[in-house]
């Protein structure tokens, strides 16, 4: 039996012998959310198998290339002047991460970012597996108002300082998994752990320059013609069910994976991806529900059902085919 207690006033119980035994918090701040993005800052808060903290480490990166929306992560193309390439820093990286599970509030993203990185470079990135705290806190059925990570951070009485700010952000996050962990222990409840494959190369687009030489929130892409999706619309996705092939999908904001890679996806899985939406669409997918965006507004008047990007990944891992079967 452990000493401590996973909750105040919960009885000791055992350590569930499938959990795994160490994990990485990671948070990494970008020059955008695009595939071609760059890595900025990076924080890595090692835990062990309770997610008591071992140590932590930071480090900035030149990027190569403008940093981006300064006015969310701070940074300054003459702060990040000096600072070392990600080739650099690469092996110190890769051991904070190694044999460990990777933890991140949305973690495709942070994944993603860091596997493109480590392709860059021609290595290989550590990780096997990673914990995306989103989804944690879904399956803890945690009462948040949103799956912002403020949010968490509230919900266990945790103090942000610096918001955007990668080490302050690994460390809420920590403090924010440590008692979401125990929870789960507590209550037996399966971590929702996803395999990382690794990228083997990489070749990068150019990036496209702005006319007006600063950085925009969102990127200008053309649009692809899709081929015509060969299922008929079974109707609306309904909450807790599966999705099911030709369900018609719309997307609406920024989004973590590049919109591309994501509506690739859905493709791929059988799904119709829609550019509007409309009272025959099933699903929007948005990180921002309470935006006044055309496609949100029209959602509400027409009760289109919501979800965010990671409950959306979580979807399209286990789509219903469009015969039933």
């Amino acid at each position: 039996m452990l000493e401590d207690r996973t909750l105040a006033g919960l009885p000791a119980t055992p350590w569930p012998a499938a959990y795994p035994k160490g994990y990485a918090v990671v948070d990494v701040e970008t020059t955008g959310l695009a595939r071609d993005d760059r890595i900025i800052s990076a924080a890595v808060y090692r835990l062990d198998a309770r997610g008591e903290v071992e140590d932590h480490w930071y480090t900035t990166v030149n990027p190569e290339r403008d940093p981006g929306p300064v006015w969310i992560h701070g940074l300054t193309s003459e702060a990040l002047e000096g600072a070392p390439l990600f080739a650099e820093i690469a092996e110190e990286f890769a051991a904070r991460l190694a044999d460990r599970v990777l933890v991140a509030h949305n973690a495709v993203f942070d994944w993603q970012m860091i596997a493109r990185e480590y392709a860059r470079a021609e290595r290989e990135a550590p990780v096997r597996q990673r914990l995306c705290t989103i989804a944690l806190a879904k399956e803890l059925a945690l009462p948040l108002p949103n799956h912002k990570l403020e949010s968490l951070a509230a919900h266990f009485g945790v103090v942000q300082q610096r918001a955007h700010h990668a080490l302050d952000d690994a460390r809420v996050l920590a403090e924010a998994f440590r008692p979401s962990l125990r929870a789960a222990a507590a209550g037996g409840v399966r971590l929702p752990l996803l395999e990382c494959r690794p990228l083997t190369e990489w070749s990068d687009r150019p990036v496209p320059r702005q006319q007006s030489g600063g950085y925009r929130a969102g990127s200008w892409r053309a649009s692809r013609k899709r081929p015509a999706c060969p299922h008929p619309n079974p109707g609306r996705y309904e909450d807790g069910k599966r999705l099911k092939q030709g369900m018609r999908v719309a997307f609406s904001g920024d989004t973590s994976t590049d919109r591309e890679l994501l509506e690739d996806r859905a493709t791929e899985a059988g799904l119709h991806v829609a550019t509007s939406l409309s009272r025959l669409t099933s699903l929007l997918v948005t990180n921002d529900p309470d935006s006044g965006t055309s496609k949100v507004v029209k959602a509400r008047q027409y009760g289109t059902p919501v979800v965010d990007e990671a409950a959306f990944g979580q979807l399209l891992r286990d789509v219903e085919p469009a015969d039933g079967r």
